[in-house]
């Protein structure tokens, strides 16, 4: 199997046809013709036969969902580090930052990377491109990588008969983007490494995803494949030509979708809301938690639109309601939080879950998740005032901390699923780092091993038994992945042991374990370091730094939960926020670059990287950052709007249009493992527009209703495939947000204080302004964006106290002056002026 995407197996493992937009099915429409028009060459899905090749040709390479882990532990090369004269090869890749294309630099295939110098290559000498487009910590690409890109027989064929190009799709999203698009729409399906044949004008030909090496099972292997497919170009090019330029075509009507920019439908918001609520419920799995079925993925923005559902419940009212869809939401947390996707002896969460019940894990650790998984946790523990979900936050946030953060402040992308299994060893296999013997925790843990291995289910044969698409092929024998299938309360209790001694000993075997782990050759880390990405976790680290402080004092935490003031965290966010803002902003032209890797990348910056950039910095802000936050924040709003907002028809593009190698522009709605760039803008628009006023609130807000009605048929069809932008198209059309203003001296303790109360609830409509009337660059900002603001302040200072103001649309209910107070204002559905 490829490293599938999130689209590809939230249609097959939950049996949702929702991964592509409207657009795209309308495209599919098409497909039909397109393969009549071409009917001696492109396939229509995988395993069809290619008359013009005579021979099967297996385009997407599937195999059935329960051998998702038949290659699991398939062994690849260590790579231990070498000078470079000691490599045979050395190809263009070994200039590159990327690590993903580092990987490659020594494979005997003479990669280029993406660019005109590759393309003119591939022009002078009158042959197809092969792209390669992977990334660092995907296992299947390495495996790739093994069997056919350090085959000299391979790199051979490729090298006389192609122009090869790899791509890392973390650091090239756009190019990604338009070949990704094309085979899931073609073929129904897609994933990594993705593999496609280009056109020297870039016009995509027929593509696929891992292909093996060599014919079996009456499938081709990757040599006949480029062997036909060279044969195609040479013999049946015109109608190749023509039917991956037809392709592009029908992508690029099909995903610009447009719309006047009319009132959204009264009816829109909370029809949408409760349709992706009752097709979330539908899949919901209520003996192991989650939404859908194996292989699992914690998809965050499912539990926040949850979680926005149940308050709107809610305060309407419909407490049964509301907390049954509370139920839903927690039980999933904590059977993630409990499983082996679960890091539980360095904290972090993996991938995904190649079972149903969340125990034996994709390894590989992605930034993305951590961030709003522990977003998720801070608003579970915001409604119940539960450590377990505390705990959970903390834990994603220390081992950010402790592994994936630069001396600069800067935070990693990813670690990967596969490692050697002992310093030295010639492969490397995936979970090596991660799983343990029942032997190796007895020698390691003494008179706890035998209480440690009762609650992590350790057993000598080994423990990936609990489904049968844990581990089909044993490739994990005599292995344990750890999981708690009982809670330590109840295990505590068969002991006649206080639950607090029973967590101390479970804390300290997890520190021993840990230590013993670090002597392990660790995974590859990359240490790309991705706009967007960091943007995610900003958001968790600013966030936890108040909510967090709701925990009650004398909470006790055990490792690998660090337990240090809340406060640090914010520190964390302001840090990782100034790096990006030093090294990937230009504060002339106003415009970011992607990543960073011993420098700034050659990419520039994408629709998300701005849009998820923007939305940490106002967390930043309203979580008690200064002003400059938000500044920079409506700095940043400006220039997404100048490079990918389509004024006419609405929206937003995925790229500027500017570089002309890239052949679509997109407008992305999917809510997957990231949340899309049009769910995130809407909501930061509808945000700022609560900050703002007068005719920058108007455009905000108008720009937000635009967005939302080039998607109103996806709101009101396939709803589950775009969760968060439910949520935006209804705290874009609330009448008015909940606005909290603070007043005071901001280092004094009793302005902190204030301001965890203000961030004591779950209340994702609610604004938080905070402003010290001494500071005269707050005082100049807020006379400059709302006038509003400068005359609460001036009406309600008072010198030696913190003054709190509840208000609708900048109208006060009376002040107060204490957090208690505040907490009870808040608490209150609806204050009225």
């Amino acid at each position: 199997m490829p490293c599938l995407s999130y689209s590809l197996l939230l249609q097959n493992s939950m049996k949702r046809t929702l991964l592509l937009s409207p657009s795209l099915h309308r495209f599919l429409s098409h497909k039909t013709k397109l393969l009549s028009s071409t009917s001696t060459g492109y396939p229509c899905a995988a395993c069809t036969r290619f008359p013009s090749l005579s021979l099967p040709f297996s385009t997407i390479f599937p195999r059935p969902f329960h051998s998702l882990k038949v290659l699991a532990m398939a062994e690849r090369p260590s790579s231990p580090a070498t000078s470079s004269h000691s490599h045979k090869f050395t190809n263009r890749l070994a200039a590159e930052h990327s690590p993903y294309l580092l990987q490659h630099a020594h494979n005997p295939v003479d990669w280029y990377p993406w660019g005109e110098e590759a393309f003119a290559e591939a022009r002078k000498r009158d042959v197809p491109i092969f792209l390669s487009i992977g990334y660092s910590t995907c296992h299947w690409c390495h495996v790739m990588e093994v069997e056919s890109f350090e085959d000299e027989g391979v790199a051979k064929l490729l090298n006389d008969l192609f122009v090869s190009i790899k791509v890392d799709r973390e650091e090239r999203p756009d190019v990604d983007k338009v070949y990704m698009t094309y085979v899931q729409a073609l073929y129904g399906g897609g994933g990594w490494p993705l593999s496609v044949f280009l056109s020297p004008d870039l016009k995509p030909l027929m593509g696929g995803t891992y292909f093996p090496p060599d014919d079996k099972y009456g499938r081709p292997g990757f040599r006949t494949i480029l062997r036909k497919v060279k044969d195609a170009w040479d013999n049946k090019r015109d109608m190749l030509v023509k039917s991956g330029a037809f392709a592009i075509e029908q992508l690029s009507e099909a995903l610009s979708a447009t719309a006047s920019p009319t009132k959204l439908p009264d009816e829109l918001p909370q029809n949408a809301l409760r349709l992706c609520a009752e097709q979330l419920s539908g899949s919901y799995d209520s003996e192991y938690g989650g939404f859908g079925s194996a292989p699992k993925f914690p998809r965050p923005v499912e539990i926040q639109l949850m979680l926005y559902w149940s308050k709107k419940l809610e305060d309407a009212g419909k407490l049964q309601e509301a907390n049954e869809a509370l139920k839903k939401v927690f039980f999933s947390l904590q059977c993630m939080a409990r499983g082996g996707i679960h890091d539980h002896v360095g904290g972090g969460f993996h991938r995904y879950s190649v079972d149903e019940c969340w125990h034996v894990p994709h390894f590989e650790k992605m930034l993305y998740d951590q961030g709003q998984l522990a977003n998720v946790n801070l608003d579970a523990f915001s409604i119940t005032k539960d450590v377990f979900y505390s705990h959970v936050s903390r834990d994603i946030l220390d081992y950010l901390r402790r592994e994936m953060i630069g001396q600069e402040g800067e935070i990693f992308s990813a670690e990967d699923a596969d490692s050697a299994e002992y310093e030295g060893a010639s492969r490397k296999k995936e979970g090596a780092f991660y799983v343990w013997t029942s032997k190796e925790v007895d020698d390691i843990l003494g008179e706890h091993a035998t209480l440690f291995k009762n609650h992590f289910y350790i057993k000598p044969v080994g423990n990936c038994d609990l489904s049968r698409m844990s581990d089909p092929h044993h490739e994990f024998k005599g292995k344990n992945v750890l999981i708690e299938r009982h809670s330590p309360a109840e295990m505590a209790s068969k002991l006649g042991m206080p639950v607090e001694q029973y967590l101390d000993i479970l804390g300290e075997c997890r520190r021993k374990l840990f230590e013993v782990r670090s002597s392990r050759p660790r995974p590859h880390l990359d240490d790309k370091v991705i706009v967007s990405w960091n943007g995610l976790v900003i958001s968790s680290f600013a966030r936890a730094s108040k909510i967090l402080k709701g925990e009650n004092e004398g909470t006790k935490f055990n490792f690998p939960v660090v337990g240090c003031d809340p406060q640090e965290y914010m520190e964390v966010a302001e840090k990782a926020a100034s790096f990006i803002q030093k090294q990937l902003y230009n504060e002339q032209t106003r415009r970011l670059q992607h990543s960073f890797r011993n420098g700034p990348s050659k990419a520039p910056g994408f629709l998300d990287d701005y849009a998820f950039l923007i939305s940490s910095l106002l967390d930043l802000y309203e979580f008690g950052g200064g002003i400059k936050w938000l500044l920079w924040a409506m700095e940043l709003q400006d220039t997404q709007d100048e490079l990918f907002l389509d004024r006419e028809g609405g929206g937003y593009f995925n790229t500027a249009g500017e570089d002309p190698s890239v052949l679509l522009r997109v407008k992305e709605d999917h809510d997957g493992a990231e949340p899309s760039g049009n769910s995130v803008s809407a909501i930061n628009l509808a945000r700022l527009a609560s900050l703002v006023g007068g005719s920058k609130s108007d455009r905000y807000r108008q720009n937000a209703e635009h967005l939302l009605a080039v998607f109103e048929t996806r709101l009101k069809d396939t709803a589950m495939a775009v969760p968060l932008m439910c949520c935006a198209v209804d705290m874009v059309t609330l009448p008015s947000k909940m606005q909290v203003v603070l007043v005071g001296h901001k280092p004094s303790v009793e302005f902190k204080n204030m301001l965890v109360a203000a961030h004591a609830s779950y209340d994702p409509n609610k604004t938080v302004i905070h402003i010290d009337p001494s500071n005269k660059e707050e005082m100049d900002f807020w006379e400059g964006n709302n006038s509003n603001i400068t005359v609460m302040v001036k009406n309600n200072f008072v010198a030696d106290k913190v003054v709190a103001l509840v208000c609708q649309n900048f109208t006060c209910k009376a002040p107060v002056t204490d957090p208690e107070s505040l907490k009870v204002l808040l608490s209150v559905k609806s204050p009225s002026p």
